[in-house]
């Protein structure tokens, strides 16, 4: 029986809920809510899951000692065999950080990783760095596993040590801009006002893609940052991965009814199928295609989908559009209030899995995006501060996997950065804080403005 302090666990977790600490990428779990004192092996992910991303390695880089001493906390805490860190062999500046402190924790180890997508997947990564395997539809922890990002354990480890609460996300801007950059903004910063940070866009009809290459979305420049948001990637709006990402549902369906031939190789180069779920995409195109509704587990089945993007971003020889149709039905069967049933146990792992990775290069290189991998260093906090660069921001209530937060403040307050307007709702939820030293101009059960005092706004 592991030796676990019940109060130190539940006091951790309290500081997390009230410091606003949730994923810093993906879905935005509150941190708080994966510390169980289940957990066998605890995991560190820098693996920069999605293309062109830079943030986590460059993070680990300059502040390994803080994230491995608040990692190490955080195994101890939950009574965890393990901890291991996940980090792609590639990232030599990161690993050298890793090296000079790792030798002061002895339950702590390095596991290197491949350079294929989507190995920043928690499902994969589980696999790759335990040989465990996640069943379809279930949580890391039935496993005895935790998996946790390198920028959401500094978080943690700023709640902790310097009584910060998330008030800023790291973001990687890169593409058609001027000088590519990693930058510090103030959560509820416009995704104009971040680019602005980079320079001049170099095209005359820009488009943003937020988030990622695979798994971003195109938005405007009014999009807010929240606590998920990893990149904006500026592109011209002729270029292939916009014209992709602009679809037309209808469309899409029309042409895997007279496209789709069946080939296969969506679902040989799913990563979630090569684990043994029962995702096959090539079967869910021929039965959308053609309104075949017979075998309704064919649908059911979408539920198992990662929407990692490799099926109509790479794997696809007539570029069509698996993962965004899987998307549409998931959307409709979480609707209906269909699961996955819980006792849906995967296969066994597909012989040959390790052959089917789809390297990361070959992956830009399809994508047309090789040309703007380039550095784009890591910038000090202070740096969109300068000439008060971001002077409102939009700070949603909303930015995590449960129940928003709630109000605290009023119209006209007087509040400093750091100071929590919103207070975590009852059940799964996080509190919010302010980003800004300002007034709030507006509240709302949605969001909050802020605006810095001196600005036209106030």
């Amino acid at each position: 029986m592991k030796e676990v302090d019940e109060m130190e666990l539940q006091e951790l977790k309290q500081i997390l809920r009230e410091s606003g600490v949730a994923g810093a990428g993906g879905a935005g779990f509150p941190a708080y809510g994966k510390l169980d004192m289940r957990t066998e092996v605890i995991l560190l992910n820098c693996a920069e899951c999605e293309p062109l991303l830079k943030l986590h390695r460059q993070l680990l880089e300059q502040h390994a000692e803080e994230i491995l001493r608040a990692f190490d906390l955080m195994a101890r805490t939950v009574g965890a065999e393990k901890a291991v860190i996940g980090i792609k062999r590639e990232y030599k500046g990161a690993r050298k950080a890793i090296d000079r402190y790792i030798d002061a924790y002895p339950n702590m180890s390095v596991h290197l990783l491949e350079s294929a997508y989507p190995m920043g997947d928690e499902v994969v990564l589980i696999y790759e760095a335990t040989g465990r395997v996640i069943r379809p539809g279930g949580l890391p922890i039935e496993e005895g596993a935790a998996v946790f990002n390198v920028e959401t354990v500094y978080n943690i480890y700023r709640a902790l040590e310097q009584q910060i609460p998330v008030v800023d996300k790291l973001v990687t801007v890169v593409g058609e801009v001027e000088h590519p950059l990693t930058v510090r903004v103030p959560l509820g910063a416009s995704i104009g006002d971040v680019v602005s940070l980079a320079g001049e866009i170099t095209v005359k009809d820009p488009a943003y893609l937020v988030g990622g290459p695979m798994m971003g979305n195109l938005a405007e420049e009014t999009a807010l940052v929240t606590k998920t948001t990893n990149a904006v990637i500026v592109l011209d709006k002729s270029h292939t991965l916009v014209r992709r990402k602009d679809r037309n549902a209808a469309i899409d369906l029309k042409r895997a009814a007279s496209c789709c031939c069946q080939c296969e190789t969506c679902t040989s180069l799913c990563p979630r199928h090569a684990l043994g779920h029962p995702i096959e995409p090539h079967r869910f195109m021929r039965s959308a295609a053609n309104q075949d509704f017979q075998d309704t587990q064919v649908f059911v089945n979408t539920l198992a989908c990662s929407s990692c993007g490799l099926c109509e971003n790479f794997s696809c020889p007539q570029g069509l559009s698996p993962r965004s149709l899987i998307a549409d039905y998931k959307g409709g069967l979480r609707k209906a209030g269909v699961k996955l049933p819980p006792d849906t146990a995967p296969d066994p792992v597909k012989k040959g899995r390790e052959y089917r990775r789809v390297p990361e290069e070959r992956l830009k290189a399809r994508l047309g995006l090789a040309r703007y991998d380039v550095e784009a260093p890591l910038q000090p906090e202070s740096f969109w501060r300068q000439g008060d660069r971001i002077r409102k921001v939009k700070i949603l209530l909303s930015q995590h996997i449960g129940a928003p937060a709630v109000p605290v403040v009023e119209k006209g307050a007087r509040v400093q950065r750091g100071e929590c307007i919103g207070a975590p709702a009852e059940g799964l939820s996080v509190g919010i804080h302010a980003s800004l030293d300002g007034v709030v101009q507006e509240v709302t059960d949605r969001y909050i403005t802020v605006a810095a005092v001196g600005s036209p706004m106030t």
